[in-house]
């Protein structure tokens, strides 16, 4: 059985986080890559809200005994053979993984182009996944 007030706890977390990134979209691209508090804080909670749905299908997968996680990439592929979330919503997913490794191991690496192009567009993508893992509640 899965612990509701874990996966609320967290999802509660997650709309804290999209709701500080919503408010730094108004932010215009100039002014975004020069300002390393803005581009910071941007890349934290971005990195932060991927970490809590990682968390959250891991809590799901361990709760029903659906499978064993080697890699974060093992938590989209999983609910998805299950049948919890469609292919696209995986691959959506396993694209943000990528993009959480850049950001927590190639940090100095990363191109604030890309933050910024995540930022504008791709929040939305965090409430399809949001919405599959609310199923649980």
């Amino acid at each position: 059985m899965v612990r509701v007030e874990v996966i609320r706890k967290r999802l509660n977390k997650l709309d804290e986080y999209l709701s500080i990134l919503k408010n730094m979209k108004e932010c215009n691209y100039e002014e975004f890559v020069s300002n390393p508090e803005k581009y910071g804080s941007v890349e934290r909670f971005l990195q932060l809200s991927i970490e809590t749905i990682n968390d959250i299908g891991n809590h799901i997968i361990a709760d029903l005994n659906l499978g064993v996680i080697n890699w974060y990439s093992d938590i989209p592929d999983i609910l998805n053979q299950k049948g919890y979330i469609d292919d696209d919503l995986k691959n959506v997913w396993i694209r943000m993984i990528g993009f959480r490794n850049t950001l927590v191991h190639d940090y100095i690496e990363v191109d604030r182009k890309i933050v910024f192009h995540t930022l504008q567009n791709n929040l939305y993508d965090f409430k399809r996944i949001e919405k599959a893992l609310a199923n649980f509640l």
